[in-house]
């Protein structure tokens, strides 16, 4: 075998299968990245920058989702297109350097965010508070942001970043166990710790939920405040699922044997629906806005979604 993922073939030029993994993928990045482009037009049409960080939870949180998809939507469709038109890995290699690394970098992001938007439901439901982001979110995006941009800057220093016969992550011959432990471990850790958080959280939802049914005053109001706001966050989880479900899935696979061709196809669309799964959480917090806005105001600013 090579030194690195160049000596790799290309996925499905053996079998006919090549357009029909870049094909698909393009179409997804392509809707991906349209619908993100709208959710951030959206939110700012009628709000200000300037009052950005004063915004709900639920409205940044898409905002901060919608940059990472656009980000890595743009590096992806030139991955894409560079190998569907060339029918040849990126060259030179610092291309595929710089397309690994953004992809690296805002998967990584949305999963930590995603795992802190749990967390941050869990902690409203259970204990009435929730995490401090510290002034203009800088805590959450120096978290989410500047983290995965250093264990990217280590991969490339590392030389784990290049072709892996299907794009431009870590390198197919050489990178293999650090992708494994910067995407794959993360993703089922955060899939796992989501379901469990995500589950007592309902769970908790559920039993205050029937002891507040027919109950009235400040104290109730603000319960079910806090139920809302946990209902809405927990929409970006749901949606982190459907994204990442089969990358998952296919980074504990290829660590036994060869991935069928079945769930490869199913990473390549489904992980490139991101922005198209947040622009429905975002048609759907707007929705719930405009109810709520309908309602008497009675729920605290610290239960605001």
């Amino acid at each position: 075998m090579g030194k690195d993922g160049y000596s790799l073939d290309l996925a499905g030029l053996d079998n006919g299968q090549f357009y029909i993994i870049h094909v698909p993928a393009l179409t997804c990045i392509f809707l991906s990245f349209i619908s993100a482009i709208c959710v951030i037009v959206v939110s700012f049409k009628k709000k200000s920058f300037k009052t950005f960080f004063s915004w709900s939870r639920s409205e940044r949180f898409v905002v901060y989702m919608a940059i990472c998809d656009c980000l890595f939507n743009v590096a992806h469709t030139m991955d894409h297109m560079h190998i569907a038109i060339t029918k040849d890995h990126p060259h030179p290699k610092g291309i595929c350097i710089f397309y690994g690394f953004m992809l690296a970098v805002f998967i990584t992001a949305q999963t930590l965010m995603v795992n802190i938007v749990a967390i941050n439901a869990f902690m409203l439901i259970f204990f009435r508070k929730q995490i401090n982001f510290g002034k203009n979110d800088w805590r959450l995006l120096t978290y989410i942001f500047v983290a995965p941009a250093i264990g990217g800057i280590i991969g490339i220093a590392l030389d784990q970043m290049g072709p892996n016969g299907s794009f431009c992550y870590f390198d197919g011959v050489n990178g293999k166990q650090m992708g494994v432990f910067f995407t794959t471990v993360p993703l089922l850790a955060v899939l796992f710790l989501n379901s469990v958080f995500y589950g007592l959280t309902y769970f908790r939802i559920h039993q205050e939920g029937k002891r507040l049914k027919d109950t009235v005053g400040e104290n109730a109001a603000s319960v079910k405040g806090a139920h809302k706001a946990a209902k809405t966050m927990s929409l970006f989880v749901t949606a982190f699922f459907i994204q990442w479900w089969a990358m998952a899935i296919y980074g504990a696979w290829q660590l036994v044997e060869d991935v069928p061709q079945l769930l490869f196809q199913a990473v390549t669309t489904f992980s490139n629906l991101g922005g198209v799964l947040n622009g429905i959480v975002f048609i759907i917090i707007k929705k719930r806005q405009n109810t709520t806005e309908q309602e008497p105001k009675s729920v605290t600013q610290t239960t605001k979604a």
